[in-house]
């Protein structure tokens, strides 16, 4: 396997598994299903870019076209994670809010039909910018450790 797909891939992983310890540390409760979620801290995504980006550098050069490509799709990618996939939570959060409100106002009036509720939309889908920093953070360190555990001496 292609050495810088197997370091992003590896970052990823191991921001898919700090999820769990994070929670756990911040709420007490322990969610071994955030290992398949999507938003949280660390970002898996900025890990996944961040570890490649660094290793390309360090590989191939920080004046490289290869670099330059990895760094504007890594940008690309956390803007995206922190700005529109986070505003998209945000307004789930309002819709799933409207969806129970709805439900109350048809228990005190009743409609004519009754409709089972579809279920509640995925509320955790972006992440704020500290999780983004984070993640871009564990996967500049795995680029470093990846370049250096594969330097060929």
């Amino acid at each position: 396997m292609n050495k810088g797909v197997a370091i992003a891939l590896s970052s990823i992983g191991l921001a898919q598994a700090l999820k769990i310890p994070i929670h756990y540390a911040k709420t007490k409760e322990w969610k071994p299903n955030l290992f398949i979620a999507t938003g949280g801290m660390p970002s898996s995504h900025s890990a996944g870019v961040s570890s490649l980006t660094t290793y390309i550098g360090l590989t191939r050069g920080f004046q490289s076209n290869d670099f330059a490509l990895s760094l504007v799709y890594g940008m690309i990618v956390m803007y995206d994670a922190q700005g529109i996939r986070r505003q998209t939570g945000e307004l789930t959060l309002k819709v799933n809010d409207l969806d129970e409100l709805i439900d109350k106002i048809n228990e005190d009036d009743p409609v004519e039909f009754e409709e089972k509720s579809p279920d509640p939309l995925k509320e955790m889908l972006g992440h704020q910018p500290k999780e983004v920093l984070g993640g871009a953070l564990l996967g500049m360190a795995m680029g470093f450790a990846g370049y250096y555990l594969t330097k060929k001496r």
